[in-house]
């Protein structure tokens, strides 16, 4: 194989090339970051699993006994509606981790960015795998919920890992961009909080998009949680295929944002050490 073919070969890759070549220290950082979050805490990993029950209490007395919030598919039943809730958190948790942390990527490790070994395209992979971890925590938490109150898991639960794909990958590309962006403009992070935040109220997350006025339904249809909430829901609680040809468009759209944040970070990342 030719210079140039290798060289058409890694570019092709992208984003996907630097974990391959650094597979041993994105392990080694993202164990980092998965332990990092709970040292010193006296219940350590557990943290990773009563935290997810103690957020589902908070909005499900919010959203189901104050709010008197409903599901068209479950009627008057809480538990179930206590379900539903907590499967909307969990997808929106892991994206607003990945989008809130971002921007201060490369701004809190500076004195990566003057060591010119270190690639420093790998460091959103830790991140999106410490907040993986956690949304399999959670999962965890959801399965151990749904068998205590209904008795029973669907076996096309197994499908989340698949329905959640292409989110990783749009998390992925937004990661990058975000990391790049917040070097030269810092009032970034600022912002992040404020759209992870305004996702959340626009998807289905936390309401049905049957509950909201058909002028705004736009709104919630283009927001890129509320499709893969609605496919993980089908899959982990009414025991439906996803729709596969659905995904595959989605997929193949995050694949663009991952490959357009990759080459957006690369074509910045020269500059980083001089506004650093």
């Amino acid at each position: 194989m030719t210079s140039i073919s290798k060289s058409a070969l890694l570019q092709a890759k992208g984003p996907f090339a630097t974990i391959l070549r650094n597979r041993s220290l994105t392990f080694e950082l993202s164990k980092r970051e998965i332990l990092g979050r709970y040292r010193g805490a006296s219940f350590g990993l557990l943290w990773s699993l009563i935290s997810p029950f103690l957020m589902l209490g908070v909005y499900t007395f919010a959203f189901g006994n104050i709010l008197k919030s409903r599901w068209p598919q479950t009627g008057d039943e809480h538990h179930s509606f206590a379900l539903i809730l907590f499967m909307g958190l969990i997808i929106h948790g892991f994206f607003a981790e990945c989008i809130n942390r971002s921007p201060q990527l490369i701004v809190g490790n500076a004195n990566y960015v003057k060591r010119v070994v270190f690639p420093l395209e790998i460091l959103p992979w830790p991140m999106v795998f410490s907040a993986l971890f956690h949304f399999a925590m959670n999962l965890l938490a959801f399965v151990i919920l749904q068998i205590f109150l209904d008795g029973r898991v669907s076996w096309t639960i197994v499908l989340v890992p698949i329905t959640m794909a292409p989110l990783v990958l749009l998390a992925l590309g937004a990661s990058w961009a975000l990391a790049a962006l917040g070097v030269y403009f810092r009032d970034v992070s600022q912002i992040t909080g404020v759209l992870t935040t305004a996702l959340l109220f626009t998807s289905t997350a936390i309401m049905p998009i049957t509950a909201v006025g058909p002028r705004e339904q736009w709104i919630f249809r283009l927001n890129p949680l509320t499709f893969i909430i609605d496919q993980s829901r089908e899959v982990a609680l009414w025991g439906q295929l996803p729709d596969w040809s659905g995904l595959g468009l989605y997929a193949i759209g995050a694949l663009f944002v991952t490959y357009i944040g990759y080459s957006a970070f690369a074509a910045t990342r020269r500059g980083f050490a001089d506004v650093l």
